[in-house]
């Protein structure tokens, strides 16, 4: 057996065969390439098995509710069922513009609130989704009507407007 020790450093042993000082220099070059072809063949295979799951079964899509409350005042000797035909115009726009505006969009809640001699209170909650909007944009059909809107509104019979303070001062 012989002893390599006294020979140069650039050489080494490698299995029954001396390798040169040059082909050492070189070992980290062919391993950085071997390192590039793993990479290569990893990104390779991995990237179009990420493109096909993707394609066979798609992201889920985000699907939300969007709610709307909408504020309205009574106009000067306007009854009550003007002002509920004016809330279902204005839920009825809304509901529109909520599907307009966004695709996303399956369900719409809109609370239409009236106020009148500053009370306020809830005439109308319209709760929709999408394929029933599309198939019958009616909001009189998916509305909900608060019963107790008219007394809490001061609308009915037994309810008077107060009448504006006046300063009667010809006695003076």
């Amino acid at each position: 057996m012989k002893s390599y020790s006294h020979q140069s450093s650039c050489r080494i042993l490698f299995g029954n065969r001396i390798i040169p000082g040059r082909l050492i220099q070189l070992m980290p070059l062919i391993a950085k390439r071997i390192r590039i072809a793993q990479a290569v063949v990893l990104l390779g295979t991995a990237v179009p098995i990420w493109l096909t799951m993707g394609a066979i079964a798609p992201e889920i899509v985000r699907a939300y509710t969007a709610r709307v409350d909408l504020f309205i005042d009574r106009l000067p000797e306007e009854n009550y069922e003007t002002l509920l035909q004016r809330a279902e115009a204005a839920a009825r726009a809304a509901a529109q513009r909520s599907f307009d505006q966004d695709i996303l969009v399956t369900d719409v809640f809109i609370f239409v609130s009236v106020q009148n001699n500053g009370a306020i209170a809830p005439v109308l909650e319209l709760a929709v989704t999408r394929p029933q909007w599309r198939q019958r944009p009616d909001p009189r059909r998916w509305a909900k009507y608060f019963k107790t809107a008219r007394s809490l509104l001061y609308f009915g019979d037994n309810f008077t407007t107060p009448a504006p303070a006046t300063n009667n001062q010809a006695g003076k």
